[in-house]
């Protein structure tokens, strides 16, 4: 797979984002079709990874930036009490369409159980 990806020109701001959070591992932007209120990409930014399984143990560190880097979103904006989602996809039947890791965070309602496979 190619190392160049639609979030690789978001980092590298070619492309217009909604950014909303940003350290020196993480960017944070708002989801262009989203499934809920909140529906924010945690990406890492300095490795392009392909997908959840093509992660290596030495990166391992990624996921708990990214999800740490939510969590600290989550409060900032006020919903982290109230209850939030974060999802990692990894390939097409499980939704993937950005061949770079990312964490969707959810949030701003509520979001039930996880439904049935196709539903």
């Amino acid at each position: 797979m190619s190392s160049e990806t639609l979030f690789s020109k978001i980092i590298r701001r070619e492309i217009p984002a909604t950014i909303v959070y940003e350290d020196e591992d993480v960017l944070a932007f708002k989801d262009i079709a989203p499934q809920a209120p909140v529906h924010v990409l945690f990406i890492p930014k300095n490795e392009i990874i392909p997908t959840l399984d093509d992660l290596q143990p030495s990166q391992a560190h990624l996921i708990g930036k990214l999800a740490l880097a939510a969590a600290e979103y989550a409060r900032q904006e006020g919903f982290a009490q109230d209850g939030y989602r974060i999802v990692m996809n990894c390939r097409e039947d499980a939704g993937q369409t950005v061949f770079h890791i990312h964490m969707h965070l959810l949030a701003g309602a509520a979001l039930g159980h996880f439904g049935t496979p196709g539903h």
